[in-house]
């Protein structure tokens, strides 16, 4: 049985579009976050420098700091897991060689780079 026969299921198209979507509180604003920390599985990975809610395209910027010589990683909404509004820290569903083995953000091109934007979402929509 295909995905089509199977009441529920979904497609490869719908789990990327899903990863790019939040699932956490619809009150909180993408932008909201920015300065936050984020944790990943199995420790911290940096902090969030930007954030948007842009329809089937929401996304978190995170500064790694040292942990990737001062790269900048691009996390899907959807990889969000919870956010604690106390400490100030969003949880990711990821590990943090996950998100390190990840297509590499450029910031000068991927935040409109469509093939980046497919093959991020592919990446962490096939976990």
């Amino acid at each position: 049985m295909d995905d089509r026969q199977t009441p529920g299921a979904r497609s490869a198209d719908s789990a990327v579009v899903d990863i790019w979507t939040f699932r956490t509180d619809s009150s909180l604003q993408a932008a909201d976050l920015v300065g936050f920390t984020v944790e990943a599985s199995d420790g911290r990975i940096g902090k969030i420098d930007e954030g948007t809610e842009e329809t089937g395209r929401s996304h978190l910027i995170v500064d790694t700091g040292p942990w990737i010589f001062g790269k900048k990683v691009m996390l899907p909404a959807g990889v969000v897991e919870r956010i604690d509004l106390d400490t100030e820290t969003v949880f990711v569903n990821r590990s943090k060689d996950e998100i390190k083995d990840a297509p590499e953000f450029v910031p000068e091109t991927s935040h409109a780079d469509e093939d980046y934007r497919n093959r991020l979402g592919g990446y962490y929509g096939g976990f």
